[in-house]
């Protein structure tokens, strides 16, 4: 049994890889997530729009919108369970993942429980370009540069910890605003940041907003699939080490 998680990437069809689009097409049964019973795919989607032909007997997988471990974890349990009894029928599966397999995705919690069940199961992982990735790109505006610092997190840590990256790292990536978009900006509002931060929803998708001004954002709903970049200038940094430390005396090689 062979479970493969496959990154689309975050909606642009023509961002999926080529080893991505192999395992779509080799034969291998399809899994893809969903909220809820009946509901529509994402990652789904972005194959559809690739013009991959969904085959008849793709599964979905329900994956909860909740913080609720418990709910959570039953979720996960209840996937993993599907994947083993499904592996009667076909012993290899790819699971569909928008943007990065590997960056803030359901699919690490899906191989690990899969895994703690059937531990002969063999997991792949296959990287593709994060949101915040072709957001950047969209824009025009790059992540880091040379000595730049950047720290990636989803928004719901809260503006506390959002301010103490500011203080730290020249680019701040919030994943996720939609719940606190109006205090986010009100905090770049307090800080001066306005004018360094831009605004990125369902990057890639027919859908795609750019949105450089981001004060015209406050009040309004945004789509989940959203984040903001903030990319600061003349931060204070501390000496830099440059090439390799020598070992001090006494250190074996």
């Amino acid at each position: 049994m062979k479970l493969t998680g496959v990154s689309l990437g975050p909606g642009d069809p023509g961002l999926i890889t080529r080893r991505a689009w192999e395992a779509l097409t080799s034969g291998a049964r399809w899994l893809y997530p969903v909220k809820r019973s009946g509901g529509d795919s994402y990652a789904l989607d972005i194959a559809r729009r690739a013009g991959l032909a969904v085959p008849e007997d793709a599964v979905p997988l329900v994956f909860p919108m909740t913080r609720q471990a418990d709910v959570l974890e039953r979720a996960w349990q209840r996937a993993a369970q599907q994947v083993i009894d499904l592996a009667r029928e076909t012993s290899e599966f790819v699971f569909l993942v928008e943007g990065d397999a590997s960056t803030f995705a359901t699919f690490g919690h899906l191989a690990r429980t899969v895994k703690a069940l059937a531990p002969e199961c063999t997991i792949e992982t296959l990287p593709g370009v994060p949101s915040f990735v072709a957001a950047a790109a969209v824009a025009g505006v790059p992540l880091a540069e040379e000595d730049d610092r950047m720290a990636v997190i989803p928004a719901a840590y809260g503006v506390g910890m959002i301010e103490h990256l500011l203080d730290a790292f020249d680019t701040v990536v919030l994943l996720k605003v939609k719940p606190l978009l109006d205090e986010i900006l009100a905090l770049l509002a307090r800080r001066g940041l306005l004018g360094q931060t831009f605004f990125c929803e369902k990057v890639g998708a027919p859908e795609q907003r750019l949105i450089r001004d981001v004060a015209m954002l406050t009040g309004e709903k945004v789509n989940y699939l959203s984040l903001m970049i903030v990319r600061q200038q003349g931060l204070p940094r501390g000496e830099l080490r440059r090439g390799c430390r020598k070992k001090p005396q006494g250190v074996p090689s």
